[in-house]
């Protein structure tokens, strides 16, 4: 390893200035520095490939904490980070440290020189060569964008590919039908690898059976292979096999019982009956031991909770219009309190449909502006949406101000701050402060 002169801060900026003119989905740019690389996409742990619109990040997190309880290490890549970058690689259950990104990412800018190249395509290869070059027993590779054209989806033979729930979303990239979106998400299944799929729309479904055919992937789908439902305190999981029984996901919201079902459709496939003691204590911290930040995350501690008082604080990263509805049922499904909302968003979303489930379980929304975002919708636009939809809104030019203008009125309200990744991460930098 080189001695660091520079930090990984550094080297990722400059990895800015390669992005091309024009954003093209296309593998070429990752396969040129790959082989630079020495191809580490074929020198990886077993691969479990994850795409879809909703639940990647937490079905990833309880896949590592089930894999990890049966005595596995694990890597996991994902995207993108909240606080840190280093959130992005995990390297056999550890996030990368400083020394190794710094160093990988040096030896990723060298290899590509001046050619374009997109940030989010030198940085993956850079997080393969990293889990390529440190053992482990299985890898976890999340989706950023689609899933054919992404630039996770270079590994011929992954051991297993996972496609949670599809809805519309990142239409200007991936088309504007659930169909055409299916298509890009389907995209990730390899001849001959088991594909475990979550209930989708039929839409979606019959996209996802057509290109299972044509390369010739097994499905496991819910519904029809296996299904998972709530059933008094537990949650119940059904395959061929037979039933089992555990207990409620640790990651509050009923949409994370069908993550699970797909979790636990996958490890029994992945252990097998041979290693029922490792499967059932796979089975359990899947359930139990998952962690996964910004995804209706009860903050406790920090600068924002002391800001808060006596108020509840809840962060939530979910960004869509089935993100939306999603969390409006979690709402529903906590004791009865005034909710407030604080939300800042991105000008690639569809804002109205992700608030108008969430206008019937609370009280107001103060939006705001998304700190360092160049692609953040005003905050007064947000609000104007947020009154198209029959919500009380108003703004406020930060995350601070906003929770002092609810906690003024209601000093024991639930305040939820949601509407991007991006300003989850900001609020996780800044409440650690």
């Amino acid at each position: 390893m080189r001695p660091m002169t520079q930090t990984s801060d550094v080297i990722l900026e400059r990895m800015m200035a390669l992005h091309p003119k024009v954003i093209d989905l296309t593998l070429d740019r990752v396969w040129r520095l790959l082989a630079a690389m020495d191809h580490p996409e074929n020198r990886l742990p077993p691969v479990i490939h994850i795409a879809g619109t909703n639940g990647k990040g937490s079905t990833q997190a309880m896949f590592r904490a089930g894999l990890e309880a049966a005595g596995d290490t694990v890597h996991a890549y994902t995207s993108p980070h909240l606080a840190r970058f280093h959130e992005r690689i995990r390297l056999a259950g550890e996030l990368i440290t400083e020394a190794a990104l710094t160093d990988v990412l040096d030896r990723c800018y060298v290899a590509n020189g001046p050619d374009p190249i997109t940030y989010f395509e030198i940085t993956t290869v850079a997080g393969l060569v990293a889990m390529a070059e440190t053992p482990a027993d299985w890898t976890l590779l999340e989706v950023g964008l689609g899933g054919r054209l992404d630039a996770t989806n270079v590994v011929a033979k992954p051991a297993l590919t996972v496609i949670t729930p599809i809805d519309l979303d990142h239409q200007q990239f991936l088309g504007d039908t659930l169909a055409a979106i299916a298509t890009e998400k389907a995209g990730i299944m390899k001849p001959g690898v088991p594909c475990v799929v979550a209930r989708q729309k039929p839409e979606a479904l019959d996209v996802i059976d057509a290109v299972a055919e044509r390369v010739g992937a097994p499905l496991m789908v819910q519904g029809r292979d296996w299904d998972v439902w709530s059933e008094r305190d537990g949650v119940t999981f059904q395959d061929e096999t037979g039933l089992v029984m555990l207990p409620q996901p640790v990651l509050p919201g009923a949409h994370q019982v069908q993550n699970a079902g797909m979790v636990l459709a996958g490890l029994r496939h992945l252990l097998g009956p041979e290693h029922s003691d490792s499967l059932e204590a796979a089975e359990q911290a899947a359930m139990v031991k998952a962690e996964w930040p910004a995804r209706m995350q009860r903050l406790t501690e920090g600068h924002y909770v002391d800001l808060a008082g006596t108020a509840e604080l809840w962060l939530d990263g979910g960004h869509n219009p089935a993100a939306g509805e999603a969390l409006a049922a979690t709402l529903k499904s906590l004791p009865d309190k005034p909710t407030h909302l604080i939300c800042g968003m991105l000008n690639t979303k569809d804002i109205r449909g992700y608030l108008k489930p969430l206008a019937a379980v609370s009280e107001s929304l103060i939006a705001v502006s998304i700190p360092g975002e160049v692609n953040t919708i005003p905050a007064a636009q947000t609000a104007d949406m947020a009154q198209d939809v029959g919500m009380v809104s108003n703004t406020a030019d930060s995350v601070d101000n906003a929770i002092k203008a609810i906690i003024s009125d209601t000093p024991n309200a639930r305040i939820l701050i949601c509407g991007s990744l991006y300003l989850a991460g900001n609020v996780l930098r800044n409440n650690e402060k």
